[in-house]
């Protein structure tokens, strides 16, 4: 893989908007800034009036003090994403109207978007992630809960329904996480199509580091190393907003210490979609083969089983 200006490997995180306030993201991206990487903060524009049990301490860009720093970070070079309307599932005239608000506030046109947990509007999500028979099977015989329509965005009909927005608005949606760092070892085809996910244009992997404590383990000087001497794209999903990652309106030092170690390589520290058309732009046909859609669904089942063991053990 060929970067701009002779970098040697690729580095960006996308940060999921969870459990994140003012207060405990400021100290993350004052530090990214000063470390001159450029990455990717996921928001929700609108409040949750009916409440959320579990992501009820986040905040949204309703908070002036919020969405003044969100616009300074997108001057500065930060990318924009969506994380959805809210917290808790929308309907399609809340997420509507969510897009309303962004497109109000900020100049910058998303290009990004990555299902939130159990929202209802998330586009082929639970089974509807997988494309191959057995896999769906699978996956719908484990999932009792999540296999009866649960998730509806791209369901025509459906008052959650808002797949032909999602088409048209954006060029980028996650789909599967991964516990490697290096994407170019599980997923080479990204940014990929799927002829039969029609409302999303492609699909986009990640590495998964979920907390700080994933974090450090998962992002060492070692794995680093390895990344750059491979070559490689790590784009890191994780939630800047969890506790841990800052205390006392300071940075993790391990994780300080980490994001230090990697911006004195010679990296590409740009945001995620940047880095996604970079790849767009050597694979003119994004279609991707049944065999290796297949492939990839496989690994990822493989990786969450492991995961767990590791857990667990």
């Amino acid at each position: 893989m060929q970067f701009p200006n002779g970098r040697r490997f690729a580095f960006t995180i996308l940060d999921d908007t969870d459990d994140a306030t003012f207060e405990n993201v400021v100290p993350v991206y004052d530090r990214l800034r000063e470390y001159g990487f450029r990455t990717t903060k996921t928001v929700w524009p609108l409040d949750c009036p009916e409440g959320s049990q579990e992501y009820f301490a986040a905040e949204t860009l309703q908070r002036p003090e919020y969405l003044s720093y969100v616009q300074q970070l997108v001057a500065d070079g930060f990318e924009l994403a969506s994380h959805g309307a809210t917290m808790e599932p929308s309907k399609r005239e809340r997420t509507l109207r969510g897009f309303e608000f962004l497109d109000r506030h900020f100049d910058t046109k998303l290009q990004l978007y990555a299902n939130h947990g159990e929202n209802r509007e998330n586009v082929y999500w639970g089974v509807e992630r997988f494309r191959t028979p057995l896999f769906r099977w699978l996956v719908r015989a484990v999932d009792r809960d999540r296999r009866n329509g649960h998730y509806c965005g791209e369901v025509e009909g459906s008052e959650f329904f808002w797949g032909d927005v999602c088409r048209e608005r954006f060029r980028y949606v996650r789909n599967f996480t991964f516990t490697s760092l290096n994407a170019l070892s599980f997923n080479p085809e990204m940014p990929y199509a799927v002829s039969s996910t029609p409302y999303v244009q492609n699909w986009f992997s990640t590495s998964d580091a979920p907390t700080p404590e994933v974090f450090r383990r998962r992002i060492t000087r070692s794995a680093i190393d390895r990344l750059e001497a491979e070559g490689g794209i790590c784009i890191l999903s994780t939630h800047f907003g969890k506790r841990g990652y800052v205390s006392n309106g300071r940075l993790d030092p391990g994780v300080d210490e980490i994001l230090r170690y990697i911006a004195a390589k010679p990296g590409w520290f740009v945001p995620v979609s940047e880095i996604l058309d970079h790849l767009s732009a050597q694979r003119p046909n994004r279609s991707i083969g049944r065999f290796a859609l297949a492939r990839l669904e496989l690994r990822f089942l493989m990786d969450q089983i492991f995961e767990r063991l590791h857990l667990r053990g």
